[in-house]
């Protein structure tokens, strides 16, 4: 019986098998994304769980609210005019008296079917224009971090390799492994205290008026907003990077092959460049997605303390408020982007080495 159900399955993926073996890039590109959504679907069903867990109630949240825009000028404002008949009747127009997964498959067949991520259970505005209003402004923070760090390590952990050994790179050496221990939070703090106490930069992050009214002036002063929190990024990202690159150029001229190429009389800046600086591109791309994931993680820290509108910020404060739509879709969003990094990084890795051949052993 065993023997026969294993044939029939052995029939039944054979053509994923010839496949498989015809397209290994595309068959592996197919297998991501099938578990990008196996992880997307699991993540949701964690977070409607956890809010599900959290101390407090939306709902009294949400008639507190109403009750002080209806009672505005009255010295107090409670929750002990309303009745439990009229808490329960809101709490089943919103679907919260349902247990968490019933609430998450519904909230899933109307983002599938309807492309629909609902309101804000606070706000009462779409999903989806309070998440575009906040996206380009993380995402601008973060690639154009994402840019200067990638850059900057090139260059830098390229050129100290070549100074192996010597006092210059000791030094940078030393305070790259700063840079890379030093905490993030603390890094925040204290650029946010410096830019008080020099009044050289604003304490916060985004000028205060929009990009339409002075496009020009908007440009510069968002510049000017923006350089301490691009700093602290930067600074945060570059010390792992810089050692990383530094650390797999001093691997890759200590291989035979370079002796080998330097043997044949090949410049050295061929060596340098046409072979050992092609083979770090390896690590850098494997890692370049956990910096992206790490970036936007740690933005969210950055945004609350300089006062950055962006996806971060929006999250925290949907968390405060147990705006479950909202915080379901920041998360489900960013987890995507992330994901997204991961599959194109692992991608790129396999057109940049002809080595790597996916599906064949």
């Amino acid at each position: 019986m065993l023997a026969e159900f294993r044939r029939i399955l052995g029939v039944l993926l054979k053509p994923f098998y010839i496949f498989k073996r015809r397209f290994p890039l595309i068959s592996y590109i197919i297998s991501r994304l099938l578990t990008m959504t196996v992880m997307l679907f699991l993540l949701g069903l964690a977070v409607f769980g956890l809010m599900a867990l959290a101390p407090g109630d939306i709902v009294d949240q949400i008639m507190m609210q109403q009750l002080f825009s209806e009672n505005q000028g009255k010295a107090s404002v409670n929750l002990q005019s309303m009745s439990s008949d009229q808490l329960d009747a809101r709490r089943a127009e919103l679907g919260l008296d349902q247990p968490f997964y019933i609430q998450y498959f519904r909230w899933l067949y109307r983002v599938i079917v309807h492309r629909d991520l609902g309101v804000s259970l606070i706000s009462r505005a779409p999903v989806s224009f309070l998440i575009y209003s906040r996206l380009l402004n993380s995402l601008l923070l973060n690639i154009i971090s994402l840019v200067l760090i990638t850059v900057f390590s090139f260059a830098l952990g390229v050129y100290f390799s070549t100074k192996a050994g010597t006092k210059t790179d000791y030094a940078v050496t030393f305070f790259a492994l700063v840079l890379h221990a030093f905490p993030g939070l603390l890094l925040l703090i204290l650029l946010q205290l410096f830019a008080s106490v020099s009044g050289l930069f604003p304490v916060t992050a985004y000028p205060p008026f929009p990009f339409s009214s002075a496009p020009g002036k908007f440009v510069f002063s968002y510049a000017h907003h923006i350089f301490l929190p691009m700093l602290s990024a930067f600074l945060g990202g570059i010390g792992g990077s810089l050692r990383m690159i530094r650390a797999t150029m001093l691997d890759q001229l200590g291989q035979p092959y370079i002796t080998s190429l330097r043997a044949r009389g090949i410049a050295e800046w061929r060596i340098f460049f046409a072979h050992a600086f092609r083979n770090t591109l390896n690590p850098y791309i494997t890692g370049s997605a956990n910096l992206l994931a790490g970036l936007f993680s740690g933005s969210l820290i950055l945004e609350i303390i300089f006062a950055y509108p962006g996806i971060g910020r929006l999250m925290y404060e949907a968390v405060i408020q147990q705006d479950i739509n909202l915080v379901l879709a920041n998360i489900m969003f960013i987890s995507f982007l992330v994901l997204v990094g991961m599959a194109l990084a692992d991608i790129a890795l396999a057109l940049v080495d002809p080595r790597i051949r996916y599906g064949k052993e």
